[in-house]
């Protein structure tokens, strides 16, 4: 009983900080600007552990180390792709994004997709909304589900009042602070991700679980090779593409791309990519060691797992005084909280921003569509609540639909915009629907090569049809030229 008020008392005093933090942002918060990104004002640390806070979720904490228990080094595959990724799409698309969105005044990824053509029918923003609103709906609800299963470990609670009083923990920072409020949050919970991840494995290396290489050869020699699963049976090409590809899904993520538009100026932007490679770097490896760690001590000592992705929970528990316990268990609220809000946040400004005010009022003042904006973080947690009160529901699953899908809807279309001019409006509303429908498409389709994660052909398929459209199609507006032109020349200056 002490143990677990300890415990408890530690994961209240974290949730009171966040709120804090909360109520601090909301002070600062005056426009939809300052609601949606913050008012352009992130320096490199925020701008960075916010991306990947953002990012990783409950997966790097439960999700990662669980496949680690399961397939041993096999899981570097996906690491490594995804630690690839995240180099690439801040060196590809963050000071180029940055400098367009500033260019076209633009605060969402639709509103910047719209304008970067000119295209006054607005049927490229409210198709990108619809895509943001579908995905993010059940990828939201999957976060919520997790937070479920934690509050009911924690608190012993029913798993309907466990998820419940998560949504409520998420809705309620994100609600009043906005932008800043997800962002510096996210700085505090990235920073708790990456210690509780090294300090997990270190301490149970240190308390009798080292030589790592020499105990999993013990147990099973196939958990060392890059090219066998567990089985000793060897990958195929599609599922080693299949993993790696992964890394792919960075470039369309609009959660993501937010922290890019958000920061304070394109040089911090070079600052920010190195802070957040090394942050992925640790934190990944970190959650590798925790699941072949957590293997060694539950073939060692006999203990029943029947989830392998409990294993950071029960290596914490087993190793850690229960105030220690609470600090680095928060750290998969943590996880899961700085996921949820951004794309919490990310959902509303595409009803508020992009709905609201494109379909319905197209006047409406900056305080109208920060109020709005806050009205949609309601609504959408209800209904991804509503999506996460069965836990045994199909939501975790789609996780990875949703990264497929923004990865292919608006990762090619989002490139090609920042690097060729020749682009027009036509080849990018081609490309951002053939990206989303051949994710949902190919995710219905089995054998052969219709066994590969869905991201690949959603974003071959699309860049065939950006460019294709593009050229078959004439070449922009005039007005879009121009503003290439004014870009390139802002690019120059801002570096």
């Amino acid at each position: 009983m002490e143990n677990s008020f300890a415990i408890i008392t530690t994961f209240i005093a974290y949730l009171i900080l966040m709120l804090a933090i909360g109520v601090i942002a909301y002070q600062r918060t005056k426009s939809s600007s300052d609601y949606f990104l913050g008012g352009r004002s992130l320096g490199p640390w925020p701008a960075a552990l916010s991306a990947g806070a953002s990012d990783m979720s409950g997966w790097l904490l439960l999700g990662l180390p669980g496949y680690a228990f399961v397939a041993g080094v096999e899981a570097v595959w996906i690491a490594g792709g995804l630690l690839v990724g995240t180099w690439l799409n801040w060196l590809v698309n963050a000071k180029r994004l940055r400098t367009y969105s500033i260019t076209t005044d633009a605060l969402t990824l639709p509103e910047y997709l719209s304008r970067r053509f000119n295209d006054n029918s607005k049927f490229i923003q409210v198709i990108s909304a619809f895509f943001i609103l579908l995905f993010f709906l059940f990828y939201t609800s999957s976060g919520l589900v997790a937070g479920g299963k934690l509050f009911e470990t924690v608190f012993g609670l029913d798993y309907t009042i466990a998820v419940t009083l998560g949504t409520v923990c998420v809705v309620s920072y994100t609600l009043f602070g906005g932008f800043l409020a997800v962002s510096w949050t996210d700085l505090v919970q990235g920073l708790l991700m990456a210690a509780a991840l090294m300090i997990v494995p270190i301490a149970a290396m240190e308390g009798g679980f080292g030589d790592v290489a020499q105990q999993l050869e013990n147990i099973n020699p196939e958990l060392l090779t890059l090219w066998n699963d567990s089985k000793g049976e060897p990958l195929s090409a599609i599922a080693i593409i299949s993993l790696v590809a992964w890394g792919l899904g960075y470039f369309g993520q609009p959660h993501i791309l937010a922290r890019f538009k958000a920061a304070r100026s394109n040089r911090d932007l070079t600052t920010a990519r190195r802070i957040a490679v090394i942050w992925t770097a640790l934190s990944m490896a970190g959650a590798l060691l925790v699941g072949v760690v957590g293997l060694i001590y539950v073939t060692n000592t006999g203990v029943s797992v029947d989830d392998g992705e409990k294993i950071f929970m029960l290596l914490v528990n087993a190793m850690f005084h229960p105030v220690i316990a609470g600090i680095l268990l928060a750290a998969i609220l943590a996880a899961i909280m700085s996921t949820a809000d951004s794309q919490l946040l990310v959902s509303s400004s595409a009803l508020a921003e992009d709905f609201y005010k494109q379909v319905f009022k197209k006047d409406a003042s900056s305080e109208e569509i920060v109020m709005v904006g806050r009205i949609a973080v309601i609504a959408i947690s209800i209904v991804a609540l509503i999506l996460a009160m069965t836990p045994d529901s199909t939501v975790l699953g789609l996780v990875s639909y949703a990264w497929a899908g923004f990865g292919a809807a608006f990762g090619p279309a989002l490139i090609l915009s920042l690097y060729w001019s020749r682009m027009n409006r036509n080849g990018a509303l081609a490309g951002i629907i053939i990206g989303g429908v051949t994710i949902v498409v190919w995710k219905q389709l089995s054998g052969g090569w219709f066994d590969v994660y869905e991201i690949v052909p959603g974003i071959i398929f699309s860049t065939i049809a950006i460019i294709s459209v593009s050229l078959l199609t004439g070449e922009p507006e005039e007005s879009v030229k121009a503003q290439h032109v004014t870009y390139k020349k802002h690019l120059a200056e801002l570096d």
